[in-house]
């Protein structure tokens, strides 16, 4: 079941300029820094920076948290998606998912051992 919004991801072509450009937005360091991927903890959301893909206007994906990724993504796929990106260890226990709705949008679902749900209220 989806738990909520939790990690906004953005293509960059400088992965260690941008994320150089993105402490500064934030106000803060990454807590995550690899050659493949940056994120900062954000309001107890996550902004992340990839060095791939287009960046540009429909260049963002949205992650939307759940607790199991394989039902979530097998869930998904009962009601009509299609799996873009199967799901994938991105590093530190994070396992990550993409499909099209049936409209063609890019959705995305994180399971996230480190996001902290009691942060919520």
């Amino acid at each position: 079941m989806i738990q909520g919004l939790r990690t906004v991801v953005y293509p960059v072509t400088n992965l260690p300029e941008a994320g150089a450009w993105y402490a500064k937005v934030v106000g803060k360091p990454p807590y995550f820094d690899q050659a493949f991927y940056i994120g900062f903890e954000v309001g107890g959301f996550e902004l992340g920076l990839v060095p791939d893909g287009q960046p540009g206007a429909a260049g963002g994906t949205a992650y939307w948290g759940t607790a199991d990724i394989e039902a979530e993504l097998a869930r998904l796929v009962q009601l009509g998606a299609s799996v873009h990106e199967a799901v994938q260890d991105v590093g530190d226990g994070i396992r990550v998912a993409t499909v099209r709705d049936p409209y063609g949008n890019l959705f995305g679902i994180i399971q996230n051992p480190h996001f902290d749900l009691s942060k919520l209220g």
